[in-house]
Protein backbone atom coordinates (compact mmCIF):
# COMPACT_ATOMS: atom_id res chain seq x y z
CA UNK A 1 0.00 0.00 0.00
CA UNK A 2 1.36 3.39 -0.77
CA UNK A 3 0.24 6.79 0.30
CA UNK A 4 1.21 10.77 -0.14
CA UNK A 5 0.03 13.72 1.26
CA UNK A 6 -0.25 16.64 -0.66
CA UNK A 7 0.03 19.68 2.26
CA UNK A 8 -1.28 22.89 2.53
CA UNK A 9 -3.00 23.14 -0.98
CA UNK A 10 -5.76 25.43 -1.94
CA UNK A 11 -8.26 22.76 -2.87
CA UNK A 12 -10.95 23.71 -5.65
CA UNK A 13 -13.16 20.28 -5.06
CA UNK A 14 -15.51 21.12 -7.63
CA UNK A 15 -17.85 19.21 -5.91
CA UNK A 16 -21.39 19.57 -5.57
CA UNK A 17 -21.16 22.60 -3.64
CA UNK A 18 -18.47 23.85 -5.24
CA UNK A 19 -16.24 23.86 -2.01
CA UNK A 20 -12.84 25.90 -1.96
CA UNK A 21 -10.93 24.37 0.84
CA UNK A 22 -7.20 24.87 2.35
CA UNK A 23 -5.34 21.95 3.52
CA UNK A 24 -4.22 18.83 3.18
CA UNK A 25 -5.29 15.79 0.75
CA UNK A 26 -4.37 12.20 1.90
CA UNK A 27 -4.55 9.30 -1.37
CA UNK A 28 -4.29 5.93 -0.81
CA UNK A 29 -2.77 3.61 -3.58
CA UNK A 30 -5.25 5.10 -5.80
CA UNK A 31 -8.09 6.73 -3.77
CA UNK A 32 -8.71 10.29 -2.15
CA UNK A 33 -9.38 8.88 1.74
CA UNK A 34 -9.86 12.73 3.21
CA UNK A 35 -10.26 16.33 2.01
CA UNK A 36 -9.03 19.45 3.92
CA UNK A 37 -8.01 20.46 6.95
CA UNK A 38 -4.56 19.42 8.55
CA UNK A 39 -4.16 15.26 8.85
CA UNK A 40 -1.88 13.76 11.10
CA UNK A 41 -3.12 10.12 10.69
CA UNK A 42 -1.00 9.04 7.47
CA UNK A 43 1.59 5.88 7.53
CA UNK A 44 4.78 6.64 7.90
CA UNK A 45 5.95 6.13 4.92
CA UNK A 46 3.54 8.42 3.47
CA UNK A 47 5.23 10.21 0.40
CA UNK A 48 4.82 14.48 1.42
CA UNK A 49 4.48 16.90 -1.31
CA UNK A 50 4.45 20.15 0.08
CA UNK A 51 1.48 22.27 -2.24
CA UNK A 52 1.28 25.76 0.07
CA UNK A 53 0.54 28.40 -2.56
CA UNK A 54 -0.38 25.83 -5.24
CA UNK A 55 -3.92 25.31 -6.04
CA UNK A 56 -5.21 21.38 -6.58
CA UNK A 57 -7.78 20.77 -8.97
CA UNK A 58 -9.49 17.05 -10.29
CA UNK A 59 -7.47 16.39 -13.50
CA UNK A 60 -9.30 17.74 -16.78
CA UNK A 61 -11.41 15.37 -18.73
CA UNK A 62 -11.01 15.69 -22.29
CA UNK A 63 -14.23 14.32 -24.51
CA UNK A 64 -12.93 14.28 -27.70
CA UNK A 65 -9.27 14.06 -28.80
CA UNK A 66 -8.11 11.78 -31.91
CA UNK A 67 -4.55 10.44 -30.87
CA UNK A 68 -3.80 8.70 -34.13
CA UNK A 69 -3.69 12.14 -35.58
CA UNK A 70 -1.36 13.80 -33.16
CA UNK A 71 1.50 13.13 -35.86
CA UNK A 72 -0.56 15.29 -38.41
CA UNK A 73 0.14 18.68 -36.57
CA UNK A 74 0.65 21.25 -39.37
CA UNK A 75 -0.54 19.13 -41.88
CA UNK A 76 -3.47 20.12 -42.76
CA UNK A 77 -3.94 23.81 -41.85
CA UNK A 78 -6.41 26.25 -43.04
CA UNK A 79 -9.12 24.16 -44.63
CA UNK A 80 -13.07 23.06 -44.21
CA UNK A 81 -13.82 19.86 -43.32
CA UNK A 82 -14.81 17.32 -45.95
CA UNK A 83 -11.73 18.77 -48.16
CA UNK A 84 -9.29 18.57 -44.58
CA UNK A 85 -10.49 14.78 -44.89
CA UNK A 86 -10.54 13.79 -47.68
CA UNK A 87 -7.35 15.24 -48.99
CA UNK A 88 -4.88 15.40 -46.01
CA UNK A 89 -6.03 13.74 -42.84
CA UNK A 90 -8.01 9.94 -44.48
CA UNK A 91 -4.55 9.59 -46.71
CA UNK A 92 -2.40 9.91 -43.62
CA UNK A 93 -4.59 7.95 -41.82
CA UNK A 94 -4.63 5.62 -44.08
CA UNK A 95 -0.36 5.12 -44.18
CA UNK A 96 0.00 4.30 -40.27
CA UNK A 97 1.47 1.33 -39.06
CA UNK A 98 1.65 -0.21 -35.65
CA UNK A 99 5.20 2.02 -34.13
CA UNK A 100 3.65 5.36 -35.87
CA UNK A 101 0.35 5.10 -33.83
CA UNK A 102 1.99 4.09 -31.17
CA UNK A 103 4.18 7.36 -31.21
CA UNK A 104 1.68 9.32 -32.47
CA UNK A 105 -0.61 8.49 -29.12
CA UNK A 106 2.46 9.04 -26.83
CA UNK A 107 3.29 12.57 -28.63
CA UNK A 108 -0.34 13.40 -27.56
CA UNK A 109 -0.67 11.60 -24.27
CA UNK A 110 2.52 13.80 -23.30
CA UNK A 111 0.88 16.74 -24.31
CA UNK A 112 -2.20 16.11 -22.11
CA UNK A 113 -0.52 14.70 -18.98
CA UNK A 114 1.65 17.74 -19.38
CA UNK A 115 -1.08 20.16 -19.61
CA UNK A 116 -3.03 18.67 -16.84
CA UNK A 117 -5.85 16.53 -18.59
CA UNK A 118 -5.58 12.82 -16.40
CA UNK A 119 -8.55 11.49 -18.66
CA UNK A 120 -9.75 11.25 -22.39
CA UNK A 121 -12.55 10.05 -24.84
CA UNK A 122 -10.31 9.11 -27.48
CA UNK A 123 -11.27 7.71 -31.48
CA UNK A 124 -8.31 6.06 -33.03
CA UNK A 125 -8.28 5.11 -36.70
CA UNK A 126 -9.22 1.95 -38.21
CA UNK A 127 -6.04 -0.03 -37.90
CA UNK A 128 -3.55 -0.66 -35.17
CA UNK A 129 -5.82 0.12 -32.28
CA UNK A 130 -3.72 -2.16 -30.16
CA UNK A 131 -0.70 0.18 -30.93
CA UNK A 132 -2.47 2.78 -29.06
CA UNK A 133 -3.91 1.43 -26.23
CA UNK A 134 -0.40 0.07 -25.51
CA UNK A 135 1.00 3.58 -25.27
CA UNK A 136 -2.76 4.22 -23.23
CA UNK A 137 -1.29 1.77 -20.84
CA UNK A 138 2.51 2.53 -20.97
CA UNK A 139 1.75 6.52 -20.08
CA UNK A 140 -0.63 6.03 -17.34
CA UNK A 141 -3.19 8.36 -18.52
CA UNK A 142 -7.21 7.22 -18.06
CA UNK A 143 -8.89 6.98 -21.24
CA UNK A 144 -11.83 5.64 -23.02
CA UNK A 145 -10.74 4.43 -26.55
CA UNK A 146 -11.74 2.81 -29.94
CA UNK A 147 -10.93 2.06 -33.49
CA UNK A 148 -12.43 4.11 -36.12
CA UNK A 149 -15.49 2.04 -38.19
CA UNK A 150 -15.79 3.06 -41.85
CA UNK A 151 -17.25 0.84 -44.04
CA UNK A 152 -19.08 3.24 -46.54
CA UNK A 153 -18.79 6.59 -48.35
CA UNK A 154 -16.84 7.60 -50.92
CA UNK A 155 -12.94 9.54 -51.45
CA UNK A 156 -12.23 6.72 -48.83
CA UNK A 157 -8.23 5.44 -49.15
CA UNK A 158 -8.13 1.51 -49.41
CA UNK A 159 -6.25 1.52 -46.37
CA UNK A 160 -9.43 2.74 -44.62
CA UNK A 161 -12.22 0.51 -45.99
CA UNK A 162 -13.63 -1.98 -44.20
CA UNK A 163 -16.12 -5.08 -44.61
CA UNK A 164 -19.18 -4.25 -42.07
CA UNK A 165 -18.38 -7.83 -40.37
CA UNK A 166 -14.74 -7.28 -40.12
CA UNK A 167 -15.76 -3.97 -38.69
CA UNK A 168 -17.71 -5.01 -36.14
CA UNK A 169 -15.25 -8.29 -35.11
CA UNK A 170 -12.09 -6.44 -34.71
CA UNK A 171 -14.49 -3.83 -32.59
CA UNK A 172 -15.28 -6.26 -30.44
CA UNK A 173 -12.39 -8.20 -30.39
CA UNK A 174 -10.43 -4.88 -28.96
CA UNK A 175 -13.30 -4.33 -26.79
CA UNK A 176 -12.99 -7.89 -24.81
CA UNK A 177 -9.22 -7.17 -24.65
CA UNK A 178 -8.81 -3.77 -24.04
CA UNK A 179 -11.96 -2.40 -21.78
CA UNK A 180 -11.45 -2.03 -17.71
CA UNK A 181 -7.77 -2.96 -18.49
CA UNK A 182 -5.33 -1.56 -15.98
CA UNK A 183 -7.58 -2.07 -13.31
CA UNK A 184 -10.25 -0.30 -15.21
CA UNK A 185 -8.22 2.50 -16.01
CA UNK A 186 -8.98 2.18 -19.51
CA UNK A 187 -12.05 1.58 -21.80
CA UNK A 188 -13.58 0.94 -25.08
CA UNK A 189 -15.76 3.00 -27.00
CA UNK A 190 -17.30 1.33 -30.36
CA UNK A 191 -16.64 4.73 -32.44
CA UNK A 192 -18.23 4.71 -35.65
CA UNK A 193 -16.87 8.02 -37.78
CA UNK A 194 -20.10 9.86 -38.75
CA UNK A 195 -23.46 8.72 -40.64
CA UNK A 196 -21.38 9.87 -44.08
CA UNK A 197 -18.86 6.89 -43.63
CA UNK A 198 -21.27 4.23 -41.99
CA UNK A 199 -23.53 1.82 -43.18
CA UNK A 200 -27.28 1.42 -41.00
CA UNK A 201 -26.60 -2.16 -40.66
CA UNK A 202 -23.23 -1.13 -38.87
CA UNK A 203 -24.85 1.69 -37.03
CA UNK A 204 -27.82 -0.85 -35.89
CA UNK A 205 -25.05 -3.58 -35.20
CA UNK A 206 -23.29 -0.91 -32.96
CA UNK A 207 -26.16 0.16 -31.30
CA UNK A 208 -26.96 -3.23 -30.15
CA UNK A 209 -23.49 -3.99 -29.01
CA UNK A 210 -23.14 -0.86 -26.70
CA UNK A 211 -26.18 -1.98 -24.98
CA UNK A 212 -24.89 -5.43 -24.71
CA UNK A 213 -21.27 -4.73 -23.30
CA UNK A 214 -22.77 -1.39 -21.74
CA UNK A 215 -20.40 0.78 -23.04
CA UNK A 216 -20.06 4.52 -25.23
CA UNK A 217 -20.66 5.10 -28.18
CA UNK A 218 -18.15 7.90 -30.09
CA UNK A 219 -19.38 9.52 -33.36
CA UNK A 220 -19.40 13.20 -35.12
CA UNK A 221 -22.99 14.72 -36.02
CA UNK A 222 -23.80 17.84 -37.16
CA UNK A 223 -20.03 19.86 -37.22
CA UNK A 224 -20.40 20.83 -41.24
CA UNK A 225 -23.15 21.97 -43.48
CA UNK A 226 -21.39 20.36 -46.20
CA UNK A 227 -21.68 16.69 -43.97
CA UNK A 228 -25.53 17.45 -43.45
CA UNK A 229 -26.20 17.91 -46.38
CA UNK A 230 -24.52 14.63 -47.61
CA UNK A 231 -26.61 12.86 -44.62
CA UNK A 232 -29.52 14.15 -46.20
CA UNK A 233 -28.82 13.04 -49.82
CA UNK A 234 -28.11 9.58 -48.60
CA UNK A 235 -30.71 8.86 -45.09
CA UNK A 236 -33.53 11.68 -46.47
CA UNK A 237 -33.52 13.27 -42.82
CA UNK A 238 -30.93 15.05 -40.45
CA UNK A 239 -28.18 13.71 -38.52
CA UNK A 240 -29.26 13.33 -34.93
CA UNK A 241 -32.97 12.80 -36.48
CA UNK A 242 -31.78 9.88 -38.08
CA UNK A 243 -28.97 8.81 -35.28
CA UNK A 244 -32.29 8.43 -33.29
CA UNK A 245 -34.64 7.03 -36.07
CA UNK A 246 -32.50 3.71 -36.07
CA UNK A 247 -32.53 4.06 -32.15
CA UNK A 248 -28.74 4.88 -31.17
CA UNK A 249 -29.72 7.82 -29.65
CA UNK A 250 -29.22 7.19 -25.50
CA UNK A 251 -27.21 8.36 -22.52
CA UNK A 252 -24.44 6.29 -23.98
CA UNK A 253 -24.12 7.94 -27.15
CA UNK A 254 -21.34 10.78 -26.96
CA UNK A 255 -21.37 13.00 -30.15
CA UNK A 256 -18.73 15.29 -30.86
CA UNK A 257 -19.50 18.94 -32.37
CA UNK A 258 -22.92 19.17 -32.69
CA UNK A 259 -22.55 22.78 -34.13
CA UNK A 260 -25.48 22.98 -36.33
CA UNK A 261 -28.57 21.34 -34.69
CA UNK A 262 -32.50 22.50 -35.50
CA UNK A 263 -34.90 22.34 -32.84
CA UNK A 264 -36.12 18.91 -33.78
CA UNK A 265 -32.74 17.86 -32.43
CA UNK A 266 -32.08 19.58 -29.44
CA UNK A 267 -35.27 18.12 -28.89
CA UNK A 268 -34.03 14.67 -29.45
CA UNK A 269 -30.69 15.01 -27.24
CA UNK A 270 -32.56 16.02 -24.35
CA UNK A 271 -34.88 13.57 -24.49
CA UNK A 272 -33.28 10.68 -25.00
CA UNK A 273 -30.13 11.64 -22.59
CA UNK A 274 -27.46 11.83 -25.79
CA UNK A 275 -24.49 13.60 -24.71
CA UNK A 276 -22.23 15.96 -26.95
CA UNK A 277 -18.52 17.51 -26.42
CA UNK A 278 -18.00 20.69 -27.42
CA UNK A 279 -14.81 21.30 -29.43
CA UNK A 280 -14.43 25.18 -29.59
CA UNK A 281 -10.90 25.67 -31.04
CA UNK A 282 -11.68 23.23 -33.78
CA UNK A 283 -14.50 24.18 -35.01
CA UNK A 284 -13.21 27.48 -35.27
CA UNK A 285 -9.97 26.43 -37.29
CA UNK A 286 -11.69 24.11 -39.85
CA UNK A 287 -14.64 27.42 -39.94
CA UNK A 288 -17.56 24.72 -39.17
CA UNK A 289 -19.49 27.21 -36.85
CA UNK A 290 -20.25 27.95 -33.09
CA UNK A 291 -22.41 25.61 -31.23
CA UNK A 292 -25.05 26.87 -29.40
CA UNK A 293 -23.72 25.69 -26.10
CA UNK A 294 -25.43 28.40 -23.80
CA UNK A 295 -28.83 27.10 -24.59
CA UNK A 296 -27.75 23.78 -24.75
CA UNK A 297 -26.18 23.83 -21.48
CA UNK A 298 -29.97 25.62 -20.22
CA UNK A 299 -31.82 22.63 -21.97
CA UNK A 300 -29.64 20.40 -19.66
CA UNK A 301 -27.61 18.40 -22.29
CA UNK A 302 -24.57 16.62 -21.06
CA UNK A 303 -21.89 17.41 -22.44
CA UNK A 304 -17.76 18.14 -21.99
CA UNK A 305 -14.83 19.80 -23.72
CA UNK A 306 -12.43 18.08 -26.04
CA UNK A 307 -9.52 19.47 -27.90
CA UNK A 308 -10.59 17.20 -30.96
CA UNK A 309 -7.29 16.37 -33.01
CA UNK A 310 -3.82 18.17 -33.96
CA UNK A 311 -4.02 18.92 -37.07
CA UNK A 312 -7.29 20.72 -36.50
CA UNK A 313 -6.14 22.50 -33.63
CA UNK A 314 -2.75 22.47 -33.39
CA UNK A 315 -2.87 22.17 -30.03
CA UNK A 316 -4.29 19.70 -27.32
CA UNK A 317 -4.49 22.13 -24.30
CA UNK A 318 -7.33 21.71 -21.99
CA UNK A 319 -6.90 25.46 -21.18
CA UNK A 320 -7.12 27.18 -24.23
CA UNK A 321 -10.00 25.22 -24.82
CA UNK A 322 -11.48 26.29 -21.80
CA UNK A 323 -10.80 30.28 -22.43
CA UNK A 324 -11.99 29.57 -26.27
CA UNK A 325 -15.51 28.12 -24.33
CA UNK A 326 -15.84 30.90 -21.65
CA UNK A 327 -15.11 33.78 -24.33
CA UNK A 328 -16.69 32.61 -27.71
CA UNK A 329 -20.51 32.68 -26.54
CA UNK A 330 -19.87 36.09 -24.96
CA UNK A 331 -20.02 38.25 -27.89
CA UNK A 332 -23.47 36.80 -28.65
CA UNK A 333 -24.93 35.91 -25.28
CA UNK A 334 -23.52 38.37 -23.05
CA UNK A 335 -20.83 38.69 -21.05
CA UNK A 336 -22.22 37.38 -18.20
CA UNK A 337 -22.55 33.87 -20.23
CA UNK A 338 -20.25 31.01 -19.85
CA UNK A 339 -18.76 32.24 -16.46
CA UNK A 340 -15.50 30.42 -15.42
CA UNK A 341 -17.00 28.43 -12.68
CA UNK A 342 -19.88 26.66 -15.48
CA UNK A 343 -16.53 26.50 -17.70
CA UNK A 344 -14.18 24.89 -15.29
CA UNK A 345 -17.30 22.47 -14.08
CA UNK A 346 -17.35 21.24 -18.23
CA UNK A 347 -13.61 20.34 -17.90
CA UNK A 348 -13.71 18.71 -15.20
CA UNK A 349 -17.01 16.69 -12.84
CA UNK A 350 -18.94 17.79 -16.49
CA UNK A 351 -16.67 15.86 -18.50
CA UNK A 352 -16.47 13.06 -16.26
CA UNK A 353 -20.67 12.57 -16.16
CA UNK A 354 -20.48 12.62 -19.90
CA UNK A 355 -18.27 9.75 -20.10
CA UNK A 356 -20.76 7.88 -17.04
CA UNK A 357 -17.17 8.10 -14.72
CA UNK A 358 -18.33 11.05 -12.36
CA UNK A 359 -18.85 8.22 -9.69
CA UNK A 360 -15.02 7.89 -9.58
CA UNK A 361 -13.36 10.86 -11.24
CA UNK A 362 -14.12 14.80 -11.75
CA UNK A 363 -13.99 15.91 -8.45
CA UNK A 364 -11.81 16.06 -4.94
CA UNK A 365 -13.80 13.77 -2.95
CA UNK A 366 -13.17 11.04 -0.74
CA UNK A 367 -13.67 7.57 -1.94
CA UNK A 368 -12.67 9.41 -5.34
CA UNK A 369 -9.67 8.14 -7.96
CA UNK A 370 -6.94 10.03 -6.89
CA UNK A 371 -6.67 11.87 -10.65
CA UNK A 372 -5.15 15.65 -9.71
CA UNK A 373 -3.24 18.31 -10.93
CA UNK A 374 -1.56 20.89 -8.63
CA UNK A 375 -0.93 24.15 -10.65
CA UNK A 376 1.93 26.89 -9.29
CA UNK A 377 -0.04 30.05 -9.89
CA UNK A 378 2.96 32.01 -9.02
CA UNK A 379 3.35 34.21 -11.84
CA UNK A 380 3.32 37.63 -12.90
CA UNK A 381 0.29 36.09 -15.79
CA UNK A 382 -1.66 34.74 -12.92
CA UNK A 383 -1.51 37.71 -10.02
CA UNK A 384 -2.56 39.29 -7.91
CA UNK A 385 -3.51 36.55 -5.55
CA UNK A 386 -5.05 38.43 -2.86
CA UNK A 387 -8.75 37.42 -2.19
CA UNK A 388 -8.83 36.33 -5.96
CA UNK A 389 -10.94 33.86 -7.41
CA UNK A 390 -9.36 30.98 -8.08
CA UNK A 391 -11.78 29.42 -11.19
CA UNK A 392 -10.80 32.99 -12.53
CA UNK A 393 -7.18 32.52 -12.28
CA UNK A 394 -7.82 29.20 -13.73
CA UNK A 395 -10.06 29.64 -16.88
CA UNK A 396 -9.06 33.25 -17.83
CA UNK A 397 -5.62 33.75 -16.92
CA UNK A 398 -3.39 30.63 -16.64
CA UNK A 399 -1.78 28.00 -18.96
CA UNK A 400 -0.04 24.96 -19.29
CA UNK A 401 2.69 26.20 -17.90
CA UNK A 402 1.62 26.74 -14.83
CA UNK A 403 0.39 22.65 -14.35
CA UNK A 404 3.54 21.80 -11.89
CA UNK A 405 2.27 17.94 -11.15
CA UNK A 406 -0.61 15.47 -11.81
CA UNK A 407 -1.49 12.23 -10.33
CA UNK A 408 -4.17 9.45 -11.99
CA UNK A 409 -4.82 6.54 -9.82
CA UNK A 410 -2.63 7.55 -7.25
CA UNK A 411 0.55 7.46 -9.22
CA UNK A 412 2.22 11.07 -10.31
CA UNK A 413 2.67 10.94 -13.93
CA UNK A 414 4.24 14.73 -14.05
CA UNK A 415 6.51 16.26 -11.36
CA UNK A 416 7.63 19.32 -11.24
CA UNK A 417 6.72 20.23 -14.92
CA UNK A 418 7.99 16.87 -16.47
CA UNK A 419 6.19 14.01 -17.84
CA UNK A 420 7.35 10.84 -15.82
CA UNK A 421 5.76 8.19 -18.42
CA UNK A 422 6.53 9.63 -21.26
CA UNK A 423 10.40 9.60 -22.59
CA UNK A 424 10.29 12.92 -23.88
CA UNK A 425 13.53 12.59 -26.26
CA UNK A 426 13.03 9.32 -27.53
CA UNK A 427 8.70 10.03 -28.49
CA UNK A 428 10.20 13.41 -30.26
CA UNK A 429 12.69 11.70 -32.38
CA UNK A 430 10.33 8.19 -33.02
CA UNK A 431 7.64 11.08 -34.09
CA UNK A 432 9.68 12.75 -36.90
CA UNK A 433 10.56 9.19 -37.91
CA UNK A 434 7.22 7.98 -38.02
CA UNK A 435 5.64 11.28 -39.94
CA UNK A 436 8.28 11.02 -42.65
CA UNK A 437 7.92 7.30 -43.31
CA UNK A 438 4.23 8.02 -43.65
CA UNK A 439 4.94 10.96 -45.69
CA UNK A 440 6.86 8.71 -48.48
CA UNK A 441 3.80 6.00 -47.91
CA UNK A 442 1.13 7.97 -49.55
Amino acid sequence: MSSTLLRNATIVTMNDRDDIATGDVLIRDDKIVSVGGTITDYAADTKIVEAKDKLLLPGFVQTHIHLCQTLFRGRADDMALMDWLRTRIWPLEAAHDEESVYYSAMLGIGELLRSGTTTILDMETVSHTDSAFQALSHSGIRAISGKVMMDAGGDVPAGLQEETARSIAESTRLLEQWHGHDGGRLGYAYCPRFVVSCSEQLLKEVRDLSAHYNVLVHTHAAENREEIDLVMSQRGMRNIVYLDHIGLTSPRLVLAHCIWLDDEERDILKRTGTKMTHCPGSNLKLASGIALIPELLEDGIGMGIGADGAPCNNTLDMFQEMRLTALLHKARCGPETMDARTVLRMATIGGARTLGLDHLIGSIEPGKKADLAMLDLNDFHTFPSYEADPYSRVVYAASRGNVDSVWVDGKQVVEGGLVRTVDKQVVLREADRSIARLLKRI
